[in-house]
């Protein structure tokens, strides 16, 4: 990297420029005013980067205090000069993705060139479309709300209709005020991030993402299948050849977010969504990058130091347990303490944890699916912590409950010590267990699923619970005052996504959203 000044074109007066070596922007064009490389991804140069070399050279940025006034711009500043061009390098390298993808299926259908000029102009106009659609504007207007078919703690889900084209959608509104108040800023970001990097079929997809002045708009697919959290309230129990179909689908998309470098950490059945077919898709991805702060403090402390109940639970049978967790359960799924039953306890210590924890999350589940209830399910959520720390004692099978020994053994070996825990060598020491002998790994989201789903229409939600009306998206006083909320709103920048697919299907309905399609 190299530091000169030079006197400006217009004003006289002296400039800073730095030029980084090697910069795929090629700053001479992209950065006419400072000279300076700051996507993330090229030569590394940042705002604070600048601040430092004018110091060396003889400037004056540094020298200065500076005010938490200032530094909040400098910092907004930053994060928006970095943000425009990680998104022109994420576009560029997206198109270049598209058009390979595009190569290889016209290769593999086996085109002459005439089709596949035919073919490529037919892509060309759909990239130029994409970049003049990106352009506009989306917001709440271009959205139908339907009806309200999720409720939480910040927000809620509605199926909504984009009015221009009449697709389908599932539109996740969050508070802003609430994520300020509730310290949710990264949870939400979390979620947001890796739905715009995750693309395949294991993952719920996001075609948008906006705001406004007092809420966060997420657009994903909509998936009429409802989630496990409903099926499993519906069935006492699952057979082994349900489970078995339903653990081995849920082992693919966790291995598929771990693939792209995140962990999960909240795997549970209300986050495992069901398609128009039966097939599992995971979502709500807000504690990907790391346990959101109150999470990680406040909850597990009071967790320890909270008297205990009276234990009343352990006493009770298998059958009335299922009955008293199916009761709460739905209760909890909403609140914003939620649930720790399905929390490995590595996570509770937070003395450091990786992937997998995740697949602890998985081992209590299928415990779930086969047994009628989690194995540490309790009536407080500090006699769950209790048990889901001393699992050695408290994880146990119930005789009149009988399960094979092939699915008792995938469990403990889920519900384990982290460093003898199955998937602790790769995924594949997991799809290998006789518990998953019969499975078609390359081929099990082509078969029929274990349980149909009957869909009616491509607006179906009687897999859904039935919701009031709010008024989430009605002008209100916010819980923020409204000087201190504009002056945190920066901290919402660059939430804004639209993909390709979203907007370059316009006046057809994906086959996604046909019903009996996947």
């Amino acid at each position: 990297m190299t530091v000169s000044k030079t006197r400006h074109s217009r004003t006289g007066s002296l400039r800073q420029e730095l030029k980084g070596t090697g910069c795929r922007l090629k700053c001479n064009s992209f950065h006419w005013k400072m000279k300076v490389c700051i996507g993330p991804r090229a030569c590394g140069i940042t705002v604070f980067s600048l601040q430092d070399s004018m110091a060396m050279t003889g400037g004056t940025a540094a020298a200065l205090p500076m005010s938490n006034h200032t530094r909040e711009r400098v910092t907004v500043a930053k994060l928006t000069l970095e943000n425009f061009y990680s998104t022109l390098l994420t576009q560029h390298e997206e198109r270049e993705m598209r058009q390979k993808k595009l190569e290889k299926v016209m290769d593999e259908e086996g085109l002459i060139d005439e089709e596949k000029v035919m073919r490529r102009s037919q892509h060309a106009r759909k990239e130029t479309e994409f970049l003049r659609l990106k352009r506009t504007r989306l917001g709440l207007d271009d959205f139908e709300s339907l009806k309200v078919i999720g409720r939480g703690a910040f927000g809620e889900v509605r199926l909504v209709q984009k009015k221009d084209t009449g697709h389908i959608y599932a539109m996740k509104i969050l508070r802003k005020a609430d994520m300020l108040e509730k310290e949710q800023v990264a949870h939400i970001r979390a979620e947001r991030d890796i739905l715009v990097e995750a693309d395949g079929a294991w993952v719920v997809k996001m075609f948008y993402s906006f705001q406004d002045k007092r809420n966060l708009y997420l657009i994903m697919e909509f998936l009429p299948g409802g989630d496990m959290m409903t099926l499993l309230m519906k069935k006492d129990t699952l057979s082994e050849e349900a489970t078995q179909f339903y653990i081995a689908e849920t082992v693919l998309a966790i291995d598929s977010i771990h693939q792209l470098g995140f962990i999960h950490r909240d795997i549970k059945p209300d986050n495992l969504l069901l398609d128009s077919r039966g097939h599992v898709k995971l979502s709500d991805f807000g504690l990907c990058t790391g346990l959101k702060k109150a999470h990680r403090t406040e909850f597990y402390r009071n967790l320890t130091h909270n008297p205990p109940s009276d234990f009343s639970f352990q006493n009770m049978n298998s059958k009335r347990k299922a009955e008293t967790w199916k009761k709460n359960r739905r209760q909890l799924a909403y609140s914003t303490v939620g649930t720790p039953d399905y929390i490995a306890p590595e996570v509770f210590l937070q003395t450091g944890y990786n992937k997998l924890c995740d697949w602890w999350s998985l081992g209590v589940i299928m415990y779930e699916m086969l047994i009628g209830y989690p194995p540490f399910c309790s009536e407080t959520p500090q006699e769950t912590y209790r048990k889901v720390m001393n699992w050695k004692e408290t994880l146990i099978f119930p005789p009149e409950v009988p399960i094979s020994e092939r699915a008792k053994d995938l469990i403990l070996r889920f519900c384990n010590d982290a460093e003898n825990r199955v998937g602790a060598v790769s995924v594949e020491e997991i799809k290998s267990h006789a518990f998953f002998e019969p499975v078609d790994w390359e081929h099990i989201r082509e078969r029929p699923a274990a349980i149909s789903i009957e869909i009616k229409s491509i607006d179906d939600t009687s897999n859904f619970d039935e919701f009031p009306e709010s008024d989430i998206l009605q002008p209100g006083v916010a819980n923020v005052s409204e000087p201190d909320f504009k002056s945190k709103d920066w901290v919402f920048l660059n939430y804004t996504y639209k993909r390709f697919e979203g907007l370059t299907q316009r006046g057809t309905i994906p086959t996604y959203m046909k019903a009996g399609k996947a």
